[in-house]
């Protein structure tokens, strides 16, 4: 047998169930706006799959002690699908957003966190179905099967199978002895940051929905709004320093806010990743700013820093957020934030992209490869953190940046088949594969992708999906290897 087809399905089933209980507060939502068609919707999306999904539980018989790394990939692969195609029923039945290839869409983007969006007009969905839209974001920040791990300790003894093909970033590892305990205390920390994001927007005029709507966006770097103009809405330099702040801190390896609370205060300000990742945000944003000021776009330096500020962090994060249309910025502002497109968060953050770690071993790899042409008889070890990286994580990272290229040459290749211009083309590419969400001109922090066929739309959630798994794990599904029983 070339795969545990029995736990793969029970696993299912039991994240069916799970879905579907995660449906009940965007359900109360609607029921408390007096939304009948949304809370139809999300009645009918519900109560087929606490059905089905019951009936897999009870009666299927697994045994998850003999998970292989080739199960977990399957499993990851399968259920972060499954989640996009079942997480899209609301919109479906609802008929808010009817063709299937943009609910999809829709879907995909709010679960990989990506912020990407079809619609034309948000404000127009009743506020349970934007609750939901968003709130995708949240389940999906940490991720689907890590907290399903977390709720169920049944699969925690090998639950390490389905969590590394689910974490992002080169380098693995856990918090404590069980996965399961590990996943909770993730879960603990981001579910006490969305608490105290949320107390911090409620100052002010800003409601209890919306405080959550923009928290789920910000700690899930996810960046769907209520809001056709996104967190501009508010033109609140207040909010929008609280959600740049958190942006930031969800980008951030969420291992160290477990040192921080053990106390571990050297560990947590000597990691290089961190290091860099906010040399990298601060560089971003005085560069920006200081482009912003003397090219005349803002009157002031203070109003060039502000906007700098927050769109670094959102783009640098794979957030999305927007208080200003930056495609109407100077070249080089906007280059800046492509660049920061391919780099993204932090490893076993919420945040998409490259991960800064993976930069920063090339740029090590780069520098021992000067040394030994200086010195050819020289050994140089790459360390991060006084830790020596093995040459197959090297190796891994290296063919990790070779593939992502790669798959965004490719894909933008296909896109250009719909004769948008390359801009478009390239940076919608760049933000789906990135999950990141706005691009620049057709597809810029203003408008969406709605131009794109459905064919397109489709391609562009799979680059979503692949982005979000840190691509090997959908890619092995399509190699010859993955089903040779035999290997």
């Amino acid at each position: 047998m070339i795969l545990n087809y029995k736990a793969i399905i029970k696993i299912s089933g039991i994240l069916i169930v799970i879905l579907a209980c995660l449906m009940l507060p965007s359900l109360l939502v609607s029921h408390i706006y007096g939304e009948s068609d949304a809370s139809n919707a999300f009645l009918a999306s519900v109560i087929p799959m606490l059905v089905v999904g019951s009936i897999i539980i009870f009666t299927v018989k697994a045994d998850f002690r003999h998970l292989k790394i080739r199960d977990g990939f399957a499993i990851v692969a399968l259920c972060w699908t499954l989640s996009s195609l079942l997480g899209s029923f609301p919109f479906i039945i609802s008929g808010y957003i009817p063709n299937f290839f943009d609910a999809f869409f829709e879907t995909v983007s709010g679960f990989t966190t990506t912020g990407s969006s079809i619609l034309t007009d948000i404000e127009l969905l009743p506020k349970g179905l934007l609750f939901w839209r968003s709130f995708t974001h949240w389940i999906g920040g940490m991720g689907i099967l890590v907290l399903t791990i977390a709720l169920l300790p049944m699969l925690g003894l090998n639950g390490q199978r389905i969590v590394r093909a689910e974490t992002t970033g080169p380098i693995f590892g856990k918090l404590t002895p069980k996965i399961s305990e590990s996943s909770k205390i993730l879960y603990l920390i981001y579910f006490g940051m969305t608490i105290l994001e949320i107390l911090l927007l409620l100052p002010g005029d800003m409601s209890l929905y919306d405080a959550m709507i923009n928290t789920f966006g910000s700690v899930g770097t996810g960046g769907f709004s209520n809001y056709n103009s996104s967190i501009a809405h508010y033109d609140n330099a207040y909010y929008e320093v609280v959600i740049a702040v958190f942006m930031l801190l969800a980008g951030t390896n969420f291992t160290l806010y477990y040192f921080a609370l053990k106390s571990r205060w050297k560990d947590f300000f000597s990691d290089s990743e961190l290091r860099l990742y906010l040399l990298i945000v601060t560089a971003s944003m005085l560069l920006i700013a200081l482009n912003l000021r003397f090219s005349g776009s803002y009157d002031t330096m203070g109003e060039s820093v502000r906007f700098s500020f927050f769109q670094s962090a959102s783009i640098i994060t794979t957030t999305g957020y927007v208080t200003a249309d930056f495609d109407l910025w100077p070249a080089f502002s906007k280059m800046v934030l492509f660049i920061l497109m391919f780099i993204g968060g932090c490893s076993s953050s919420t945040g998409g992209g490259i991960k800064v770690i993976r930069i920063l071993l090339l740029f090590k790899l780069l520098k021992r490869g000067i040394g030994i042409r200086l010195h050819p008889r020289a050994v140089i070890s790459i360390k991060v953190n006084e830790r020596p990286i093995p040459s197959d994580t090297l190796s891994g990272v290296v063919n990790f940046v070779f593939l992502y290229m790669g798959i965004f040459f490719v894909g933008t290749l296909l896109l250009s088949l719909e004769n948008f211009d390359l801009i478009t083309t390239a940076s919608a590419v760049a933000a789906c594969l990135g999950n990141i969400g706005p691009g620049f001109n057709l597809v810029g922090p203003v408008l969406n992708y709605s131009i794109f066929s459905d064919w397109s739309k489709f391609m562009l959630s799979l680059f979503m999906l692949a982005g979000r798994l840190e691509l090997f794990t959908i890619i092995l599904l399509f190699t010859r290897q993955f089903w040779n029983p035999d290997k």
